[in-house]
C-alpha cells in the first residue's frame, strides 16, 4: 500500500515537473504567427511581395523599401524563407538585439518593431529565439559575405521552427 502512494507522488511530481517544460514549447502556430501579425503584418503582410519578388532587383528592393514594404512573413513557408533559404538569416539579422557577435553591438534594423519598449521588445526576441531553437540564432548568410562567413551544416541542423 505505501509503495502505492510513493509511486502515486513521484507520477504527481514528474507531472508538475514536466509542465514547465511542455508550457515553454514555442510553435508558430501559438505563438510566432501571433507576435508577427502584431508586430510585422503592417508591413510585412499579406500584400507585401515575396522575397523572392523582394530580391528580383535592386531597384525591386530599393522601391519596397522607400514603400516601408517588406518580405511577405505572413505563412510558415514565407517566414522559413528568411531564416533557412533562400534568404538565409536574414530574420536574424533584422531583428537581433545587437548582441550576437557579427552584429558588433548594433541591432538589426527591424529590432524596434519587435515591441513598444525594451522589455516586450526583449522577451518578443526571447520566444523568437526560443522557436528558431538552441544555438540556431545566426546571422550567417547563405555564402559567405565580407567578414561573415557561411552559414554551416551544424548551423542548420540546430534550427527548430516548430509548426
Amino acid at each position: 500500500m505505501k509503495s502505492k502512494h510513493i509511486l502515486a507522488l513521484i507520477a504527481t511530481t514528474a507531472a508538475f515537473v514536466a509542465l514547465p517544460a511542455l508550457a515553454q514549447d514555442v510553435s508558430y502556430r501559438k505563438d510566432i504567427a501571433p507576435l508577427i501579425k502584431k508586430q510585422c503584418a503592417e508591413c510585412h503582410g499579406a500584400d507585401a511581395p515575396t522575397y523572392k519578388e523582394f530580391t528580383l532587383s535592386k531597384e525591386a528592393q530599393d522601391k519596397f523599401t522607400k514603400e516601408k514594404t517588406g518580405p511577405r512573413t505572413d505563412t510558415y513557408e514565407l517566414l522559413v524563407h528568411i531564416i533557412a533559404y533562400p534568404g538565409t538569416g536574414s530574420f536574424m539579422r533584422r531583428l537581433d538585439d545587437g548582441t550576437h557577435p557579427l552584429a558588433a553591438g548594433k541591432p538589426g534594423n527591424m529590432y524596434k518593431y519587435l515591441g513598444d519598449n525594451d522589455a516586450e521588445r526583449a522577451q518578443n526576441l526571447k520566444l523568437v529565439k526560443a522557436w528558431v531553437g538552441d544555438g540556431a540564432w545566426y546571422l550567417n548568410r547563405f555564402k559567405a559575405r565580407g567578414d561573415v562567413p557561411g552559414v554551416t551544416k551544424e548551423q542548420l541542423d540546430k534550427l527548430k521552427l516548430d509548426y
